[in-house]
C-alpha cells in the first residue's frame, strides 16, 4: 500500500508531530540569530547617529581652528548723511585698530569722444552714411593695456553698420558706441564711442588701419599721425579721495592698501560742505569683530552639547524591563570618545594668555553639558562677564586658544575626531565589522535550515515507516475480524 502523506495509512497525525519537532529544533536558534541581527542593526544605526553628531560638531571645529574666523576685523563707516554713502571698507586680520576720516573728491572712470559736427567734418542726420568705398578695418585699443579688437568694414557700409558691428564684437573688451541725432544741420548724426577701463592715461585709441581717409571721421590716428575729427568728451580719469586730509588716487574705485591691510571701494562722490567747494568726510572705523567671534563660540558649545546629548541617548542603560537600553550601552569606544574630548576641552594652552576655556566663560554645569552662565557661582565672574572681557582685552589670544597648530583647542579636537569620522577611520572600522557579523548570521541562517531540511528528511522517513507498519497491521486486523465474524 502506497501512502503519500504521513499519517494516511496509521490514521495518526505524524505530519503535525513532524512539524511540531522541526519547530522545536529550529524556534530556540532563530530566536538567538534574531536577537544577534537586532543588537547588529541597532549598533550600525548607533554608530551611523553618533558620526552624523560628530561630523555637525566637527564642522563647528573647522571654523574654530581658522585664525581668519576669529581675527576678524570690522570696518564701520559713520557718513555725514543717512542718504549718500561714498564708498565701501573692508578689513584683513592684520589691520589695526583705527579711525579715519575719508572723502572720496572723483571717480575713476573711462573715456569718451564723439565724432566732429556736420560742419566740421562729421555726418549729417542720416544713420545710413556711407563710410567706405572699399574694405578697410578700425582697430580699438587702450594703449597702456594690452586690450584690443578689429572691426572689419566692407564698401557700402554705414555709421549704424559701424555702431552695430563693434557692439557685437566677441572680442570688444568694453566698448560701447551709439548714434545720437542732434536734430540740427550743424551738428548733424553724432557717433558716440564710450570706453569702460579707467585711470589716467587709458584713453581710448581708434586706428585707422588702412589709410582710408573716409574714416578718418572715426579715428584718432593714422599711421602714428593724430586726427582731430574725434572730439574727446571726457578722458580716462582715476579716482581721488582724501584720507585725513592726505590726497591719494587710484586707476580703479578700488582702494588697496592705501591704508594698510584696508581697502574701500568708491561707489559716488561725497558731499559738498556749504562753501560747494570743499568735501564732507565719513568717518572709516575699524575694529575687531567681536560679535562675529562670540556667536562662532556660542555655536561652539551648542554643537558640543547636541553631542552629548546624543551619545547620552545612546548609551542609556533603561531604568526598567519597559525601558530599552541605547543601542551603545556600556560600549567602550562611545567612553573612549567622551574622554578623549574631555581631556582635550579643559587642557592648558599654554601659547595664548588666556590658558583656557574657562578664561572665556565656557565650563561644566551640573547636567554635565557647557555653557557660557549668566550668573557668577564662584566669585570669578559670570561665563558672560569672562567672555566679554577676553573679547575686549584679549581679543587675538582668543583666536590662539583655539588655532595654534600644537596645542589650539579646535586643532586637537578636529584632528581627535577626524580618526572618528574618516573614511578609514574607526567608526567605519566598527561598522564594517558590525556588517561582517551580520554576513555570518546570515550564514548561519542558511546552515540552519540546511541542518533542518536534513532532520526533516530523517523523520519523515522513520515515520513514514512507522505509518506503513501501522497501517499494514490495521489491513490484517480488519481481515482477521471479517474472518471471524
Amino acid at each position: 500500500m502506497s501512502i503519500s502523506s504521513l499519517g494516511v495509512g496509521s490514521g495518526l497525525d505524524l505530519e503535525g508531530l513532524v512539524g511540531q519537532l522541526l519547530e522545536a529544533e529550529r524556534k530556540p536558534k532563530t530566536d538567538a540569530l534574531d536577537s544577534r541581527e537586532e543588537n547588529v542593526d541597532a549598533e550600525i544605526s548607533g554608530i551611523g547617529k553618533l558620526k552624523s553628531k560628530l561630523e555637525d560638531f566637527q564642522e563647528t571645529l573647522d571654523n574654530l581652528r581658522s585664525d581668519a574666523n576669529l581675527k576678524g576685523r570690522e570696518p564701520s563707516i559713520n557718513n555725514p548723511s543717512e542718504g549718500v554713502e561714498p564708498f565701501t571698507a573692508d578689513a584683513s586680520n592684520s589691520a589695526l585698530e583705527g579711525n579715519y576720516n575719508i572723502a572720496v573728491t572723483q571717480l575713476a572712470s573711462g573715456s569718451r569722444i564723439e565724432t566732429a559736427d556736420a560742419i566740421d567734418g562729421g555726418f549729417d542726420n542720416s544713420t545710413d552714411t556711407v563710410l567706405s568705398a572699399g574694405t578697410a578695418s578700425l582697430t580699438f585699443k587702450i594703449d597702456a593695456t594690452s586690450d584690443s579688437f578689429s572691426i572689419n568694414l566692407n564698401a557700402g557700409d554705414t555709421l549704424e553698420d559701424l555702431r552695430n558691428a563693434i557692439n557685437a564684437s566677441n572680442d570688444n573688451f568694453g566698448v560701447t558706441a551709439s548714434i545720437i541725432d542732434t536734430g540740427t544741420a550743424v551738428g548733424g548724426a553724432k557717433l558716440v564711442f564710450t570706453s569702460d577701463t579707467p585711470g589716467e592715461g587709458n584713453d581710448l585709441i581708434i586706428v585707422n588701419d588702412n589709410d582710408e581717409p573716409e574714416l578718418d571721421r572715426v579715428s584718432t590716428t593714422n599711421f602714428g599721425e593724430t586726427i582731430n575729427y574725434l572730439v574727446p568728451v571726457n578722458s580716462a580719469q582715476n579716482a581721488k579721495a582724501t584720507i585725513d586730509g592726505i590726497d591719494v588716487e587710484s586707476k580703479t574705485n578700488k582702494f588697496e592698501n592705501v591704508i594698510e591691510n584696508v581697502s574701500f571701494e568708491a561707489s559716488e562722490l561725497s558731499e559738498l560742505n556749504a562753501d560747494a567747494i570743499t568735501f564732507k568726510t565719513s568717518k572709516l572705523s575699524i575694529g575687531f569683530d567681536k560679535e562675529s567671534v562670540e556667536e562662532t563660540i556660542r555655536e561652539f558649545v551648542t554643537n558640543f552639547n547636541a553631542l552629548q546629548a546624543e551619545i547620552k541617548l545612546l548609551t542609556n542603560y533603561g531604568e526598567s524591563d519597559l525601558e530599552e537600553d541605547g543601542s551603545l550601552a556600556g560600549d567602550s569606544l562611545v567612553r573612549g570618545i567622551q574622554s578623549g574630548i574631555n581631556n582635550i576641552l579643559f587642557s592648558s594652552v599654554d601659547s595664548s594668555t588666556l590658558g583656557g576655556l574657562f578664561q572665556i566663560g565656557i565650563e561644566y554645569n551640573d547636567n554635565n553639558e557647557l555653557e557660557i552662565s549668566t550668573s557668577d557661582k564662584i566669585g570669578l565672574g559670570s561665563g558672560d562677564d569672562r567672555l566679554k572681557e577676553a573679547l575686549d582685552d584679549n581679543f587675538d589670544q582668543i583666536a590662539a586658544l583655539f588655532t595654534d597648530e600644537s596645542q589650539g583647542i579646535a586643532v586637537r579636537l578636529y584632528d581627535y575626531v577626524e580618526e572618528y569620522t574618516s573614511s578609514g577611520g574607526l567608526l567605519k572600522s566598527r561598522v564594517d565589522s558590525a556588517k561582517d557579523q551580520r554576513e555570518q548570521i546570515f550564514d548561519e541562517r542558511l546552515s540552519l535550515e540546511l541542518r533542518l531540511a536534513k532532520t526533516e528528511e530523517i523523520l519523515r522517513a522513520k515515520y513514514l515507516n512507522l505509518d506503513q507498519t501501522v497501517s499494514r497491521l490495521n489491513s490484517t486486523g480488519s481481515a482477521l475480524l471479517a474472518t471471524l465474524g
